[in-house]
């Protein structure tokens, strides 16, 4: 069966590490992002891969007018339908606290936008009763904190989204996977402090594996979930004085 590949942010340090290896497998590959030629190059070099095909698609997830289109081409391409959504953002949080009208841009980065897309393509893949969707959430939805709550929030309503979404298309043969990572040696931390720090490849080879499992929620490192589960359970009186 020819299988298809669609990377919403694809532009991202994981998704490109994810990329690679789907390329390598001849999947066909849509390339969806703002920066179109950056998305060539990496069209470009899948081909080089051994991708069955790579097309480029304009995503904004703060615009969906051309959704509809993007939709409609993927239904022309025969064949198994997968989906794995990278898009995000994630400011400073003192910078959003100078400037709350920064959160409707981070809502649609990290949730609204690939909901939306998300919500539209579902029926096709109903149709279809096949593939898969990997949506990237973080660990820093599982709790609010000092630090990134407004991201966090984002990120926690995207991995709720993605639990009905799970339960809804698991009735037809689509598996939804929810990915939670902890820091990620890319652009958009580049520069910050942060602990159990891990590389795009190690993820994107989590995912994959993941994906085999059909693992419904998957942290990477598998550390996280040991450390947000300690993180969840302490009482709340104790974890608004601290600083994590």
């Amino acid at each position: 069966m020819n299988s298809s590949w669609i990377i919403l942010g694809a532009t991202s340090g994981i998704a490109r590490a994810v990329i690679r290896k789907l390329a390598a497998q001849g999947h066909a590959m849509f390339l969806a992002g703002r920066n179109i030629s950056e998305l060539e190059a990496i069209a470009a070099d899948c081909r080089l891969r051994g991708a069955r095909m790579a097309e480029v698609m304009s995503f904004d997830a703060r615009d969906a007018s051309n959704y509809g289109q993007l939709i409609a081409r993927l239904r022309d391409e025969e064949g198994e339908l997968n989906c794995a959504v990278f898009t995000g953002s994630m400011p400073d949080q003192e910078v959003i606290d100078a400037n709350p009208n920064m959160i409707e841009g981070v809502l649609a980065d990290n949730l609204t936008g690939p909901a939306t897309f998300l919500t539209m393509l579902a029926p096709l893949m109903e149709e279809r009763g096949c593939g898969a969707i990997a949506g990237v959430g973080s660990v820093a939805g599982d709790r609010g904190r000092l630090g990134n709550y407004v991201y966090g929030a984002a990120k926690a309503g995207f991995a709720t989204y993605l639990s009905g979404l799970r339960n809804r298309l698991g009735r037809s043969g689509v598996h939804v996977m929810t990915i939670k990572p902890g820091p990620v040696d890319t652009p958009m931390t580049y520069g910050m402090k942060l602990p159990l720090m891990t590389t795009p490849d190690a993820v994107a080879e989590d995912i994959l594996n993941g994906l085999k499992r059909k693992t419904n929620v998957l942290y990477t490192r598998k550390i996280w979930r040991l450390v947000m589960g300690i993180i969840r359970v302490i009482p709340e009186p104790i974890f608004k004085k601290m600083s994590i």
